[in-house]
């Protein structure tokens, strides 16, 4: 019976996968609890001893020495006390065997429960320990069921919950799929330790990135920063702890292995590996890469850079729907500003000549007070302008008609002669209008129609006899 008490005990043991100990401390513990609602008092002090060699138990209770016990559950005589203890006196307190020949029905009961429940608590602190010590650590596990807004991972020990908020968006998962998560949350609840695992943290790329790349595990390439988007897209910079290593290229591989393996992981989600620099402008340069960087000013006190693109690589530098824009941003911890370069140059070309532009107008104005002066220094202006309006005048007087010149008397005797005759050199002045060619009226008459259309387009339409202009017209051609 004894060696079979020690075999249980180690078959348990092995089962629950618990140290030899931690068992038998939690037997001891249900057979002590067992025993004392059986044969001892209710706030009596008893502890219970396997050995776990012979599996022999003892059962030691608290006792009171006195000369003749009245209640031997609580009290020894003298002379048994001086058994365990030579010289014990009386009133002393002293720890006694007292193991019961048999324990009741109600009793084994209670001690099975004990020890399960025991077990159970003892089961659960160590894999609150294990896990607590794997945490932020990849795991396998394999999908155990699908529940709505979370799946059920069994990672051998303990069944651990992957919410919806740590899910990636662009994968589907099916009961029994082999999956790598990242422990990280466990919590210690009444129903025994909860582990949180996720396929959309940064410390599993970076976790992921330990086990592929050599030179991350062994620090020899340092992984200063990841912003991730789960499912679509993520950047990593990485720095060289030792001269004459390439960081990029050991984090991608001879033709790209390594990081393919990665992304084969992650379901082909896009990861950028790019140089940490020192230098925020450098480092916001190549955080912006595939796209080429014309000019990067930086705002220290409000953390803002302005990064100024070629208008061609505008597009590429965004991304698509600004995901490369922002995955810089959160690589670098600042907050970028993206412009193209003709836009970069319209506004410094207005922020410019805004000074400028006020100095011109104060010249203007002052070029203005001599302009206004000119009149007055220059007399011939309106010396010139007079002869205009004279000629104007002249011109515009009526020819004398030949009844008004036969009238006035012969100008043969005044002095200016030669005036005169001039002035009647020409037929055309003393005579009268010459009479219309054929081709003028005919030109005429276009005029008198296009008036007359122009008149009906006015709402205004002029009647004439045809008969009448046709005779007079015929008249004036004899």
């Amino acid at each position: 019976m004894k060696s079979d008490f020690v075999l249980a005990i180690t078959q348990l043991a092995a089962e629950k996968n618990l140290p030899k100990e931690t068992v038998l401390s939690a037997v001891e513990a249900a057979l002590a609890s067992a025993y004392r609602k059986d044969s001892f008092a209710p706030n009596q002090n008893i502890s219970v001893k396997i050995n776990s060699s012979s599996g022999r138990v003892e059962v030691w209770a608290e006792k009171t020495v006195v000369e003749r016990p009245a209640d031997t559950r609580v009290e020894v005589s003298l002379e048994e006390a001086h058994r365990y203890k030579s010289d014990a006196q009386l009133g002393d307190i002293l720890m006694v065997e007292s193991t019961p020949y048999n324990a009741g029905r109600i009793a084994a009961q209670t001690a099975k429960q004990v020890i399960l429940q025991r077990l159970h608590e003892a089961e659960h602190s160590a894999i609150l320990e294990e896990y607590t010590e794997k945490e932020d650590e990849v795991i396998t596990g394999l999908v155990q069921r699908i529940e709505p807004g979370q799946v059920h991972i069994d990672l051998g020990r303990i069944e651990a919950i992957m919410p919806a908020s740590e899910q990636m968006r662009t994968e589907r998962y099916r009961v029994g799929q082999r999956l790598k998560v990242c422990i990280i949350q466990i919590l210690k609840t009444t129903r025994g330790p909860r582990v949180v695992v996720s396929r959309s943290h940064p410390d599993l790329l970076r976790r992921l990135f330990e086990l592929e790349v050599p030179e991350v595990y062994n620090g020899s390439v340092e992984i200063k920063s990841i912003a991730r988007e789960a499912g679509y897209r993520s950047k990593v910079a990485v720095a060289a702890r030792q001269e004459g290593i390439d960081p990029v290229g050991c984090c991608v591989g001879l033709r790209g292995i390594r990081i393919q393996n990665i992304v084969n992981e992650l379901n082909g989600e896009k990861i950028d590996v790019i140089q940490w620099s020192p230098g925020v402008a450098a480092f916001i340069t190549n955080a912006l890469s595939p796209a080429q960087i014309v000019k990067v000013d930086l705002n220290e006190e409000e953390n803002i850079a302005t990064v100024v693109v070629p208008d061609k690589q505008l597009s590429l530098a965004i991304g698509k729907e600004g995901q490369n824009a922002r995955l810089a941003a959160k690589l670098t911890g600042w907050r970028i500003d993206i412009k193209s370069a003709s836009i970069a140059e319209a506004e410094k070309a207005a922020a410019r000549p805004a000074p400028a532009v006020e100095e011109k107008e104060e010249e203007v104005v002052t070029e203005e007070e001599p302009v206004a002066e000119i009149p007055e220094l220059l007399e011939p202006a309106p010396v010139s302008a007079e002869p205009v309006e004279e000629a104007a005048t002249e011109q515009a007087e009526p020819l004398p008609s030949v009844e008004e010149v036969l009238a006035e008397p012969p100008a043969l005797f005044e002095p200016q002669v030669t005036e005169e005759k001039t002035e009647l050199r020409f037929a055309e002045d003393i005579m009268g209008p010459r009479p219309d060619k054929p081709a003028d009226k005919a030109k005429k008459k276009k005029r008198k129609r296009a008036s007359a259309k122009e008149g009906a387009e006015d709402g205004i339409r002029i009647k004439r006899k045809r008969r009448d202009t046709d005779s007079l017209d015929e008249d004036e051609e004899y």
